[in-house]
């Protein structure tokens, strides 16, 4: 799913996506269920409880989702491959302070500061 607009984004959001997008942000990331479960300070028992039942996630979680998927979309653009973006999430990152770029994922406002930084990378402004 490819978000056009923040409008969007946050309408999507609001709904509430389906718990199973947790799982399709795993596969797509290539992390371990158990670190995204972190970032969105849930069990992991907790997500395949609501795959079970069919649930919707709240609206932060859900933005949170949706948000991470634009990301590595775009990380995987800007890298030429997710693998390649997802090393790069791992180490620190002189655009971000030095900060390691997942650890920024616990906030919608964290994940907003490594698109930027994306934004600036795929546009050659590395200072």
């Amino acid at each position: 799913m490819v978000i056009q607009d923040r409008t969007t984004l946050v309408l999507l959001a609001l709904k509430g996506v389906p718990a199973r997008s947790f799982f399709d942000i795993a596969d797509l990331t290539g992390y371990r269920r158990e670190q995204l479960a972190e970032i969105f300070d849930t069990s992991l028992k907790t997500f395949q409880r609501y795959e079970r039942e069919q649930k919707k996630l709240n609206p932060q979680d859900s933005e949170k989702v949706l948000k991470i998927t634009a990301l590595f979309q775009k990380g995987g653009q800007v890298f030429s491959s997710v693998d390649a973006f997802r090393r790069w999430m791992d180490k620190p990152a002189y655009g971000l302070g030095n900060q390691i770029p997942f650890d920024l994922l616990h906030t919608s406002g964290g994940i907003d500061l490594i698109m930027d930084e994306l934004i600036r990378i795929e546009y050659g402004d590395l200072a």
